[in-house]
């Protein structure tokens, strides 16, 4: 391992030392090419302490949104078969009401739609699945679609069911037929096989933390909470009650796997998107709010982002609740995947990692920038 290499693993055994998470797996890649990789910590503490490798499968959460949902969008979009300034109400007959029929596909990619943030959909929907986007539609309001920039889970799970109806396919399945077969993918899914259980980074014992979340809307009267170690399923619980697959959250993958995912928003190396729809990805499309987002994901010009200080302008990310993170600097074709299981082994409240993702960039710049120059 280089020098540089050596940096970055070290800051990382430091945040495993400081509690922040019990392991952590990188890859730093330019132009198609992996340049730097490592594992440190352990994927399980509780049950069976099992060393994290390279080849750790992690729940990316929230990187399901761009990675999955997005991607599939976009495909869409570039077929003309889903338009962004399209009333979502056209695809989801429940969102044809009066204050809903104005919000947007674009809106939804974007993460302007005035949807709530977070809601239990596993107690909204009484446990239905087919259920769940009634639930959303019925939801007020927390601003006019387009005027403010509000992260929400709702908007993409919303995708997920846009996606399923437009396709009558299962968006497991719809990932598997547009991605994960077409990449030739050995160790990207959803729901997990038992079998590989222990080559899975675990998460929390149960949804302590969803269930305190939810004291004010009706989770204590909730009987299906999770009191086990969550490990090779779902952490998210929507995505758990939707059967593991969401538009929001319910991927699986490796780092060196999830690369390859990141690898299909470049417009040099793309094997699903055409070049000119690469281009969206790094375009602001909502000047003037709080948040710089293009289609799924967040730019770097966002104040405050988790890309730090070295990454440019229009590089664009995304991170997951459970500690997974991906940015791309589309300039000079750099990809930068950290996944860590910060839900697992840890009393809560769980750690926040911003700072370490942003030091992780920096860290990893420096190390590309000197390899390139020799030092």
């Amino acid at each position: 391992m280089s020098t540089s290499a050596n940096t970055i693993s070290s800051f990382l055994n430091e945040r495993v030392a400081a509690g922040d998470f019990p392991s952590a797996v990188y890859l730093v890649a330019e132009k198609g090419s992996p340049i730097f990789s490592d594992a440190v910590g352990n994927a399980v503490v509780q049950s069976q302490p099992i060393a994290a490798t390279t080849e750790t499968i992690y729940d990316l959460a929230s990187l399901t949104k761009p990675l999955v949902t997005g991607l599939l969008c976009s495909r869409r979009l570039e077929a003309g078969e889903l338009t962004l300034d399209s009333s979502v109400a056209h695809y989801l007959a429940e969102f044809d009401r009066t204050d809903k029929q104005v919000i947007t596909v674009r809106e939804l990619l974007t993460q302007t739609a005035g949807l709530p943030a977070w809601q239990p959909l596993y107690i909204l929907a009484d446990g239905e699945r087919e259920r769940a986007v009634g639930a959303i539609a019925n939801l007020k309001l927390e601003y006019k679609p387009g005027t403010q920039v509000i992260y929400s889970d709702l908007s993409f799970i919303l995708l997920g069911f846009l996606l399923e109806r437009m396709t009558g396919t299962r968006l497991a399945q719809l990932a598997r037929q547009e991605i994960i077969e077409p990449l030739k993918l050995q160790r990207t899914f959803f729901n997990p096989a038992q079998a590989i259980q222990t080559g899975i980074a675990a998460s929390e014992i149960g949804n302590s933390y969803e269930r305190a979340m939810c004291s004010d809307t009706g989770g204590t009267d909730y009987r299906d909470w999770r009191k086990d170690l969550i490990w090779g399923e779902v952490h998210d619980g929507n995505a758990h009650f939707l059967g593991g697959a969401a538009g929001h959250a319910g991927l699986f993958s490796t780092a060196q796997e999830s690369f390859v995912l990141a690898q299909q928003f470049l417009a040099g190396e793309s094997k699903l998107l055409k070049p000119e729809t690469c281009q969206l990805f790094r375009q602001n499309m909502t000047p003037g709010l709080a948040e710089a987002r293009s289609l799924g994901w967040q730019l770097a010009a966002t104040k405050d982002s988790t890309a730090g200080p070295d990454l440019p302008p229009d590089s664009f990310g995304h991170t997951g609740f459970t500690g997974a993170s991906c940015w791309i600097d589309p300039d000079h074709e750099r990809v930068f995947i950290l996944l860590t299981n910060r839900t697992h082994a840890r009393a809560l409240p769980f750690a926040n990692i911003n700072s370490v993702r942003r030091r992780f960039h920096s860290l990893a710049v420096a190390a590309l920038d000197a390899s390139e120059t020799g030092n």
